[in-house]
């Protein structure tokens, strides 16, 4: 969605949530990086990996079966 390159400040973090802003993200799974803390209200702001990994998961599993289902039509053509 975006990103933004630089150290471990409070400064790029405030730039990366201002560039996504615009997506209406109601929910940040992070580290335990300080400036999350700060800058993220309490109830939308998780730490921990658990639905990092679920999401991750499910994109693995989608770009899987994306890649099956090319080579599917590759062979029908």
């Amino acid at each position: 969605l975006a990103y933004v390159f630089g150290n471990r400040k409070d400064e790029i973090f405030l730039q990366l949530k201002a560039l996504l802003a615009p997506f209406g993200i109601s929910r940040f799974y992070t580290d335990d990086w300080g400036a999350y803390e700060r800058h993220l209200e309490a109830e939308k702001h998780e730490i921990g990996k658990h639905n990092t990994q679920k999401i991750e998961n499910k994109h693995l599993n989608l770009r899987t079966r994306i890649k099956r289902l090319a080579k599917e039509f590759n062979l029908l053509f």
